[in-house]
C-alpha cells in the first residue's frame, strides 16, 4: 500500500473496509484491491489506484463507483479519482489474514 499520508490513508482503508465485492463478499480492503491512496490537500483530491481480482470483473464497475461513493462520504469537500490498474496484477497473496480466515483459507 503506498500514500503520501499515513493518517488520512487510516482513515480511507477505514472507510473502504465497507465496500464489498459482492460476487466474493469480501471488503476490497482485505481483499489487497488497493494498491495507493494520496491525499492533495491544497486543491482538495484523492487518488485512489485500485485493482479488481480479473480485469474482466463483471462488478467491477460498481465496486469502483463504491469506492468513490465511500472516499466521498469521509471525506467531504474532496475530489476522488480513481484508477483502475492491473500492473502488478492481483493474486491470492494480496488478502489479507482476516479476509483468508473469512473465505476459510
Amino acid at each position: 500500500m503506498i500514500t503520501n499520508n499515513n493518517d488520512q490513508c487510516a482513515l480511507a482503508l477505514s472507510a473502504l473496509e465497507h465496500v464489498y465485492d459482492p460476487e466474493i463478499g469480501l471488503n476490497v480492503v482485505d481483499l489487497g484491491l488497493i494498491y495507493q491512496v494520496d491525499f492533495d490537500e491544497v486543491n482538495g483530491k484523492i487518488f485512489c489506484a485500485m485493482t479488481l481480482t480479473t480485469q474482466f470483473c463483471p462488478m467491477g464497475e460498481s465496486i469502483r463507483d463504491n469506492v468513490i461513493r465511500s472516499l466521498e462520504g469521509s471525506f467531504p469537500g474532496f475530489g476522488v479519482e480513481v484508477d483502475l490498474v492491473f500492473d502488478p496484477p492481483w493474486s491470492y497473496e494480496r488478502i489479507s489474514e482476516r479476509g483468508k480466515q473469512f473465505l476459510g483459507h
